[in-house]
């Protein structure tokens, strides 16, 4: 599977506080050929999210007001079908099970790189496209 071939037909969206990773994944995928909606609080991307669907969703954890597993619980009540990817600095066996609890697909450690985001997203929608009545959930590591 092209991974930017079938991104550039998807929306992105990407919620971070830190204007650096916002800007710098904003530009990667634009050099792709792709749209990211990048926005710095949940608040702002629950809004978007009641206007518009995005396929993809990336969130940080740590985020002014709002989290990004209550993000994620929030975005589930309306009812959003969307791949679902959490990014963490602060990874810990209470934050790995709580974001299964809300059908995230993938957990990205920071630091991190491009190729990691690629190869979470590459992974994810592999498992879709081969099986799109499958859960995602199988590509989430917990590292246990």
């Amino acid at each position: 599977m092209d991974l930017f071939s079938k991104l550039q037909k998807m929306k992105i969206l990407l919620i971070e506080d830190d204007e650096w990773i916002r800007d710098s994944m904003s530009l990667f995928f634009e050099s792709e050929g792709c749209f990211l909606l990048a926005l710095e609080t949940a608040e702002e991307g629950i809004a978007m999210l009641h206007r518009q669907h995005c396929d993809i969703i990336i969130s940080d954890y740590r985020l002014p007001g709002m989290d990004g597993i209550e993000f994620f619980k929030q975005i589930e009540k309306l009812g959003k079908d969307s791949v679902k990817i959490l990014i963490t600095a602060y990874r810990s066996k209470e934050v790995i099970s709580k974001a299964k609890k809300v059908g995230i697909h993938d957990f990205i450690e920071k630091p991190f790189t491009a190729q990691i985001i690629e190869a979470s997203l590459l992974r994810l929608l592999t498992n879709l496209h081969e099986s799109p009545t499958m859960h995602i959930q199988k590509g989430f590591k917990d590292g246990h």
